[in-house]
């Protein structure tokens, strides 16, 4: 498992036949992608994880054509644009010297959604780059163009290095979880009760994360579920420099766990790590002021398996019922999914813990409900604030 390492999105655009899937398999080395000489082969934008050399690994998207046409070219064409919220960077392939309007729209968008990006002359086994177009793309967008050709492989290296010049260092590493939190040689105690949406033999992401995050920083890692934690507390010195829970068992440990102990759960590290903090904790209060009627959008970030004792889908919403004494309506979504109506339709997004997506498609998913003033919360610092410890579970990251 990955602990705090993660892998950079990297989306490919141009119009159809000018040879992204080509590109992929080039830089990959093997067929991974579907090639054709038919305009339209990818038709979705299809995401596919390799090793590049001297990069490391990487997601690629595969984007449908930026010039597809007719009803369903432009649903393809909107699917491929909406990648531009998840990805770290951008590859634009162009081919016969050829830069008109749709690649000059396209990297606008680029450049509004802060996307770093390079200009990639395919074909050049065809025709070549002309020296004075490629001088006048690179003067006027400040971008790196190379003339290349997925079937000559002329300039792959060459390639390979100016994307790795373009990726931001964000994207391959994330802050750590707790490790400004503690020293060489401290004790941090993990609490992981293992429900139903326990996956069978293997622990959850973030608890796996954490371990290695304090693995990472040289601390002593011990890891049980509750009571055996209570048993261990009772017995060991010195004392744990830091607890973290499942938020969903917080009522309990809050009350075995010493006051002078900090505590928090894996929810909550991943928020401050991952997600836009300031605004969770402004947002989080929000709860207490929900009506009749209210519309919450909860998101998760992944599709799973959905139980009796699923967190976002079940425990939750009924919790929040619970302490509101409101009728609340709930919304979910799960991956990066398009939400089915208006942002400002909602009153307050509960983001999941994001184990499985980057910060930047976190922040991203966010930021549209952010800017209408809406607010947001995180489930950990949700069912915190419910259950009373929302101060407590924060206050050592202030």
């Amino acid at each position: 498992m990955k602990g705090k390492d993660t892998k950079p999105y990297i989306g490919i655009f141009g119009r159809r036949n000018n040879g992204k899937s080509s590109l992929i398999n080039t830089l990959a080395q093997q067929d991974i992608a579907i090639v054709s000489n038919e305009a339209g082969t990818t038709t979705d934008p299809v995401k596919k994880s390799m090793e590049i050399p001297k990069v490391g690994p990487v997601i690629f998207i595969d984007t449908a054509g930026i010039d597809d046409e007719g009803i369903l070219g432009e649903k393809r064409v909107e699917k491929s644009l909406q990648t531009l919220k998840i990805i770290d960077a951008a590859l634009l392939l162009i081919s016969n010297n050829q830069f008109d309007e749709i690649e000059k729209n396209l990297v606008e968008q680029f450049q509004k959604n802060e996307i770093p990006f390079m200009i990639i002359h395919n074909k050049s086994d065809e025709l070549p780059l002309d020296p004075n177009f490629q001088h006048d793309l690179e003067d006027h967008f400040h971008v790196t163009v190379i003339d290349f050709s997925a079937r000559t492989e002329l300039n792959r290296e060459l390639l390979i290095n100016s994307l790795q010049n373009i990726l931001p260092e964000n994207a391959f590493t994330l802050p750590s979880l707790f490790g400004d939190l503690v020293k060489k040689g401290d004790i941090v105690l993990l609490i992981a009760p293992q429900d139903t949406e326990a996956p069978e033999g293997r622990l959850i992401l973030p608890q796996v994360q954490a371990l290695r995050d304090g693995l990472d920083h040289d601390c002593v890692m011990v890891m049980t579920k509750v009571n055996e934690a209570k048993m261990f507390l009772e017995n060991i010195q010195p004392k744990p420099a830091l607890v973290i829970t499942d938020s969903q068992v917080f009522h309990i440990v809050k009350d075995f766990v010493p006051v002078d102990i900090p505590l928090t759960s894996f929810s909550l590290i991943l928020a401050r790590q991952k997600g836009t903090f300031s605004d969770y904790l402004k947002g989080t209060p929000k709860i207490s002021q929900l009506q009749d009627g209210d519309r919450i959008l909860i998101l998760e970030s992944c599709t799973h398996h959905v139980s009796c004792e699923d967190i976002g889908r079940v425990k939750i919403p009924n919790m929040m019922r619970k302490f509101t004494g409101k009728n609340l309506e709930f919304e979910i979504v799960s991956g990066l999914a398009t939400l089915q109506r208006p942002i400002t339709d909602y009153v307050l997004v509960i983001q999941c813990g994001g184990c499985v997506i980057t910060r930047r498609q976190i922040i991203n998913r966010l930021q549209p409900a952010i800017d209408a003033h809406i607010s947001v919360t995180n489930y950990g610092m949700a069912i915190a604030y419910m259950q009373g410890i929302f101060e407590r579970s924060t206050k050592m990251f202030l």
